[in-house]
């Protein structure tokens, strides 16, 4: 059985390749997804999060997110001596799967003029800019991810956890869909964070900046919206 590190690097891996691999087949010239939309993008999405639970899920319950770690700490779900490990797995996790979207595009980047593309394969960024009101985005549509997670695992209906993992895939597709408008969704600090680390690290043709002045909103805000959603799930169920 796989430690809880392990278990993490391998699910938020997944995560991130799918996930960022959507984004890429939809953004990068030359791609046969180009231009397919944000339906697509949101959906792939939906799936990688779903593939990545049950992936990792019977080991560590597959956190994949430092708002959902945090937000379980809180409530005391997850002990505290187990955040470290949970953290350090999806951040090294979603810079792995950062750099496997890299190599598989590996061609179609100096395809691509647009160095803002380049980057939103990688990690999100705002419709309008707008710092206060785009943290509060991310801490909506987190609150949402970690109360609905929580109320999904709650669900003691027959045969229900053997498709907790799809369920959880549809929240984030809702989300993505309903939510996702202003910011991009990005829900989860490690899954901005490590691939915004990659793109600055590696040697992508004509990249840019990697927009560090942004890059603290899909951090701070999905820590506080999911630890405030632990919080309301507990409270009220």
């Amino acid at each position: 059985m796989p430690s809880i590190f392990v278990s993490e690097v391998i699910g938020t891996g997944l995560l991130i390749l799918l996930g960022d691999g959507v984004v890429a087949g939809v953004l990068l010239s030359k791609s046969k997804a180009e231009n397919s939309g944000w339906i697509v993008i949101t959906f792939g999405w939906a799936m990688a999060v779903a593939m990545a639970v049950y992936a990792v899920g019977r080991f560590d319950g597959a956190q994949l997110n430092p708002a959902v770690t945090l937000g379980l700490a809180v409530i005391g779900t997850t002990p505290w001596k187990d955040v470290p490990a949970y953290i350090g797995g999806e951040l090294v996790g979603a810079f792995i799967g950062a750099v496997l979207v890299y190599v598989h595009y590996s061609h179609h980047w100096a395809e691509t003029e647009d160095p803002g593309l380049k980057l939103a394969v990688f990690s999100t960024g705002p419709a309008i800019r707008n710092y206060a009101l785009n943290f509060v985005s991310e801490v909506i549509g987190t609150f949402v991810l970690v109360f609905g997670v929580l109320a999904i695992g709650g669900n003691t209906a027959p045969g229900a956890s053997g498709i907790t993992p799809l369920l959880v895939g549809l929240l984030v597709f809702a989300i993505g869909l309903s939510l996702g408008g202003p910011t991009g969704y990005a829900i989860n600090p490690a899954r901005d964070l490590a691939p915004r680390i990659a793109h600055f690290i590696l040697p992508i043709a004509g990249k840019g900046t990697s927009d560090w002045n942004y890059a603290w909103v899909p951090v701070v805000g999905p820590i506080v919206g999911g630890i405030l959603g632990a919080l309301a799930e507990k409270a009220f169920f």
